[in-house]
């Protein structure tokens, strides 16, 4: 069985009501001026003004098909349409129970509707293989949109992955390095109270007096911060100062300032200004220096 065009789905309708129409037509002028006149006469009437609004719409349906449109035809036919419709509402007006009439009155006006829809749907039909080009374009939109919905769930997710666990690391060595100023915090009180503790004092002048009779070494607490990186080897490349010269310097840097410089802003002092001694002799010549 073959399947009914897309165009006959819309002329049929309006061929149809175009016949019953125009067979209302007839049958009320033939049955309004019957009366008054042969009803030969009435029918060439009716005939007459079916005639005339079914030329008007084979003419219209003719430019249509050349792709053109006239005005003054279109205007025709919606009359006929008119006429059409008057003359049934006025001959419903005139029965006794119109209702019925009525109904069916608006028939002609509808007809010339459903031509207009038919007119549309020609100017804008398209063929199979247009219909088909734009369905694939429509499909292919849809499938990169939806495509680009799930690569950005997926960064999204990828995303908020990482950060949670960049996150959690670094919530984990903020902890370790919480725990750790916490215990360093701890030993460096320790280490200050023992340095200001009274037994400390007399533990270090018990051990050193043997050694220095009368010297109280202070004892220094360890630096905790940066330091200086030392060199490979500490190669004394200027001449070896003397013992007599190197305890000069010695003392002359320790009371450049009053008080008296500790051991080790004095030894700073020494490097910085380019001299140059090994620890040993360094130290050594401190303890003759302060023992004088």
């Amino acid at each position: 069985m073959k399947m009914m065009s897309p165009a006959a789905k819309t002329m049929l309708p309006a061929v149809a009501m175009t016949v019953v129409s125009m067979v209302l037509t007839l049958a009320v002028v033939v049955m309004w001026l019957g009366e008054s006149m042969p009803w030969q006469v009435a029918v060439v009437v009716g005939l007459g003004l079916d005639g005339g609004w079914l030329a008007t719409l084979a003419y219209e349906r003719r430019l249509a098909a050349q792709g053109d449109h006239s005005t003054p035809v279109t205007a025709v036919g919606w009359c006929f349409g008119v006429v059409a419709t008057g003359v049934l509402v006025a001959h419903a007006l005139g029965e006794d129970s119109p209702g019925a009439w009525l109904a069916v009155s608006w028939l002609p006006i509808a007809a010339k509707a459903l031509w207009l829809v038919h007119g549309l749907w020609e100017r804008t039909a398209l063929t199979g293989e247009a219909l088909d080009a734009i369905q694939g374009i429509q499909q292919e939109a849809r499938d990169e949109a939806a495509v680009a919905r799930a690569r950005l769930r997926a960064e999204a997710a990828t995303e908020e992955t990482r950060l949670t666990a960049v996150t959690q690391a670094g919530s984990r060595v903020a902890r370790v390095q919480a725990e750790t100023a916490k215990a360093l915090s701890g030993a460096w009180s320790t280490l200050e109270k023992a340095r200001q503790g009274e037994e400390t004092g007399r533990a270090l002048t018990s051990v050193t007096a043997p050694v220095t009779p009368g010297v109280t070494p202070r004892w220094e607490l360890p630096v905790w911060g940066p330091t200086q990186a030392v060199g490979p080897l500490a190669l004394e490349t200027a001449p070896a100062l003397t013992d007599e010269a190197l305890d000069l310097l010695v003392d002359q840097i320790r009371h450049s300032e009053s008080p008296a410089l500790s051991y080790r802003e004095m030894a700073s002092r020494f490097r910085a200004a380019g001299h140059s001694a090994s620890e040993t002799r360094l130290r050594a010549a401190w303890k003759r220096v302060v023992a004088a």
